[in-house]
């Protein structure tokens, strides 16, 4: 009897101690496996994706000066396309959301022109930026950190003193507030 009491003593023994330990060590791999995975997925939020640049090729061929950042919300790509500084908004499915280019106040809408000048008279005319619009696709575009909804505007920036403010300009001259920055 003695002889029997002495393994099943070690059996249980066994029994609880090795899962413990192998708990332990699951926990452990557990833990390990998620900081890697976190860590892949903020290379991964880095990194541009290979599906955007292929779609850029499809969109505008082999262009030699492209640079690519993966910003907040979009792959961007900023190159020159007939002799324009132009930048590419790509969503997350590598889909073109629009493009933007810088231009000149006279390239907006002439009664946009005349509203501005007239409804911020003393304002200081600074940048222009036309957003062109892939109607093809409904992701919204966020500028200034602001999202608006899909369609092709001009942002026009005004300044007096230490205000400035970003005015979104429509296709058909509408001007309306967009941000103070």
């Amino acid at each position: 009897m003695k002889n029997l009491i002495a393994p099943a003593i070690v059996f249980v023994f066994a029994a609880v101690t090795v899962p413990l330990h192998a708990q332990s060590l699951a926990k452990a791999d557990r833990k390990e496996l998620k900081a890697e995975a976190r860590q892949e997925r903020k290379l991964e939020a880095d990194d541009v994706r290979t599906a955007s640049k292929t779609r850029f090729l499809e969109d505008f061929g082999n262009v030699n000066d492209v640079k690519w950042v993966r910003g907040v919300q979009f792959d961007e790509a900023t190159f020159t396309l007939n002799n324009q500084l132009t930048t590419a908004f790509y969503d997350f499915n590598s889909e073109l959301v629009g493009t933007t280019m810088i231009k000149k106040f006279a390239d907006i809408p002439a009664n946009a022109q005349k509203e501005i000048k007239k409804r911020y008279k003393g304002y200081t005319i600074g940048a222009v930026i036309m957003f062109d619009d892939n109607e093809s696709n409904d992701t919204n575009m966020y500028m200034y950190g602001n999202q608006f909804e899909d369609a092709d505007h001009y942002f026009v920036t005004v300044a007096k003193g230490k205000s400035e403010i970003i005015l979104k300009v429509a296709a058909d001259g509408e001007v309306s507030y967009f941000k103070e920055v």
